[in-house]
């Protein structure tokens, strides 16, 4: 299948890399939708599994509807810590606040990856990692945030796993490419059933 046909609906330079670095080709169009108007219509009893799933066909379907046949890949991510869901920090002193909420406590990492052609869905998953962080004093966490740098306001949980962050924790229980963002090994299985191969 040519590179033209398949279009990853997202800005995010991890998923981009993850889907490079599996032999993939594709292009990417960011889709543009609002995320916070998709979780203020989702409301407070829909689960942190349906919003994400709802962001990643919000996201996949805007791109599908303008490019007919191409294979759109959609993809988001919740982070809950007891009973609470956490956005992006907007700046460091966000992301320090919230890894002091982390510390010492297991959240969950909610991936969502869906896959569209012409509007409808082909598939879609939702898996979850669950990441206990150490507990850290506010002195690891500035010494920490001082290595890492603005990188981490990227992140919803604050920390690049496949960086500096992995420090950060006694115990994860998940795959790595969902906590990663993109659950890569059941995604690239459906993309080989639709004639895109790395190989």
């Amino acid at each position: 299948m040519p590179a033209a046909d398949l279009i990853l609906a997202s800005g995010s330079a991890v998923r981009a890399r993850l889907l490079a670095n599996a032999g993939v080709r594709f292009r990417i169009e960011a889709s543009g939708v609002d995320e916070s108007a998709v979780k203020a219509a989702a409301g407070e009893d829909v689960s942190p599994a349906e919003i994400a799933l709802r962001l990643a066909a919000a996201k996949a379907r805007a791109i599908s509807e303008k490019h007919g046949d191409a294979l759109v890949v959609g993809a988001d991510q919740m982070l809950e810590c007891e009973g609470k869901l956490f956005d992006k920090p907007a700046h460091m002193a966000a992301a320090a606040a919230n890894l002091r909420q982390f510390s010492g406590r297991t959240h969950r990492l909610i991936t969502a990856c869906c896959l569209m052609r012409d509007g409808g869905t082909v598939w879609e998953s939702v898996e979850t990692a669950r990441l206990t962080m150490r507990d850290l004093s506010d002195g690891e966490i500035g010494a920490y945030l001082s290595a890492a740098g603005e990188d981490v306001l990227g992140s919803v949980g604050c920390y690049r796993l496949e960086e500096l962050g992995v420090q950060l924790f006694s115990e994860i229980d998940g795959d790595f490419f969902v906590i990663l963002g993109l659950p890569l090994v059941a995604l690239l299985a459906r993309l080989r059933e639709q004639g895109v191969r790395g190989l």
